[in-house]
């Protein structure tokens, strides 16, 4: 249980990441960002369609139908969070790259406290989009830990941009590295206490039914996220470019890296 444990924290932990790039107010290129976004949604769709249903499907003494409708919930599950939180994203900040006299407009106007208070209620919003992706990094490694590092990938790769969401327009706001770093932080270990309840709760309690059922569930929610959260996205902040260069890519490596798994 620890190495899973280990692999959430680490995928919570890349937010820090962003947080640094909002706070020297350096937005990664539309490029980069477009193609990393495409590949981390290629990583979860494959492992959630050809590795994480598969097996709650063939797991012994579970239904098929039952193994769809925690599919269903969980696909349900993430679009009611999804559609019920405040959410931004990277190219939503108020201020371009290194445009200090944006940033002391703002923070020498009347709406620096309203930016502030848009920006926590978005931390919150963030850190419950992110809870579940702390158990999906956390069931999944405990099931396969090859899968549960490509999971841990993709979501690290995800976190960097919205703790450079969370992290700017603090920084704007108030000024202070610090609270940027708090308020990203806050973010990231929601998806760390994701991990670690599922661990206290489930403990070494765990039939393969139950698991099973996590299972199909996480990979509803990992499909719900790469389709309405991840792919809108890198073709929206980099709208030349087609994603599926990324999502192809996220899936050519991880389904290489899964073969190559086989023999050593």
């Amino acid at each position: 249980m620890s190495t899973p444990l280990i692999l959430t924290t680490l995928a919570g932990a890349s937010t820090f990441i962003g947080a640094i790039l909002g706070i020297l107010t350096k937005k990664p290129s539309a490029r980069l960002l477009g193609f990393s976004l495409g590949f981390a949604a290629g990583i979860m769709l494959l492992i959630s369609l050809m590795e994480m249903l598969p097996a709650a499907l063939n797991t012994p003494s579970f239904s098929p139908i039952l193994c769809y409708l925690m599919f269903i919930i969980g696909l349900v599950g993430y679009f009611t969070i999804d559609r019920l939180l405040p959410h931004c994203h990277p190219q939503d900040l108020p201020c371009e790259d290194g445009d200090f006299e944006c940033m002391k407009r703002i923070q020498s106007s009347t709406d620096k406290n309203k930016l502030k208070r848009t920006a926590i209620l978005l931390t919150l919003g963030i850190s419950l989009h992110n809870f579940p992706e702390g158990i999906a990094t956390f069931v999944t490694a405990s099931t396969n830990i090859e899968l549960g590092f490509g999971i841990a990938i993709a979501v690290a790769i995800h976190n960097i941009p919205e703790g450079l969401a969370v992290a700017a327009p603090i920084y704007i706001a108030t000024g202070s590295k610090w609270q940027a770093l708090f308020w990203a932080s806050v973010s990231g270990f929601s998806e760390i206490i994701g991990g670690a309840l599922t661990y206290f709760i489930l403990g070494d309690f765990v039939s393969p039914a139950l698991m099973a059922s996590i299972m199909a569930a996480v990979a509803g929610i990992m499909v719900a996220l790469s389709v309405d959260e991840l792919i809108p996205l890198a073709k929206e902040v980099d709208p030349k470019r087609n994603p599926s260069i990324g999502i192809l890519s996220g899936m050519t490596v991880m389904g290489f890296s899964l073969i190559l798994l086989q023999y050593f």
